[in-house]
């Protein structure tokens, strides 16, 4: 998630002065605009050399760390909300990894390709997987694990003791409410421990 809309309507989801853990923050823009327009503090986690010096470049405090290793390091209740933007479909415990969110925070906000999204839905028909901007690799070269949709998501959230807050999807920077899981490219979570 890279456009400055798309920042900005997940920024709104969190409350201002929040203490924000940011899981796979890349090069900490929405950090740095959450500090700035909503007077919230925290850190990112972040694996890639380079988006972590653009980081710091930025001022955001980021620790260099696999997400694979989980968030142990934390204690619970450490933040008042975790994001997961963009990173859930390249982890490999995904159940595990929303477990660990509401242990460390009260709120947790994720978003994720939806592959539901029905250019998606008119590319497999055709035979061949999608390539979009939200899903910009080929098949053979992706670094996501699996894929998702925004029913899905609603679906494991319930099975994991997760209670949805608000859902909605994106598509170019606008909120997409009714039929997200058809219109919108990008799904948008916030959640908290039921």
């Amino acid at each position: 998630m890279s456009e400055r809309r798309d920042l900005e309507v997940i920024a709104e989801l969190v409350p201002a002065g929040s203490h924000v853990l940011d899981l796979g923050c890349g090069n900490g823009a929405l950090l740095s605009l959450l500090r700035e327009q909503r007077g919230c503090s925290g850190y990112g986690v972040e694996l890639d050399d380079a988006q972590v010096q653009q980081c710091i470049k930025r001022g955001v405090n980021v620790i260099q760390r696999n997400l694979e290793e989980g968030l142990s390091i934390f204690a619970d209740q450490a933040f008042d909300v975790v994001l997961q933007l963009d990173t859930l479909q390249n982890l490999r415990n995904t159940e595990q990894m929303l477990r660990e969110t509401v242990r460390v925070a009260r709120l947790g906000i994720v978003s994720f390709p939806n592959f539901a999204h029905w250019p998606n839905r008119l590319s497999v028909l055709r035979g061949r997987m999608p390539v979009t901007k939200v899903l910009p690799y080929q098949w053979y070269d992706t670094p996501n694990i699996r894929v998702g949709t925004h029913a899905d998501f609603a679906l494991l959230a319930h099975t994991n003791g997760l209670r949805v807050l608000e859902s909605f999807g994106l598509q170019d920077g606008r909120v997409v409410r009714h039929w997200p899981n058809l219109r919108a490219s990008t799904a948008v979570f916030k959640f908290e421990r039921a």
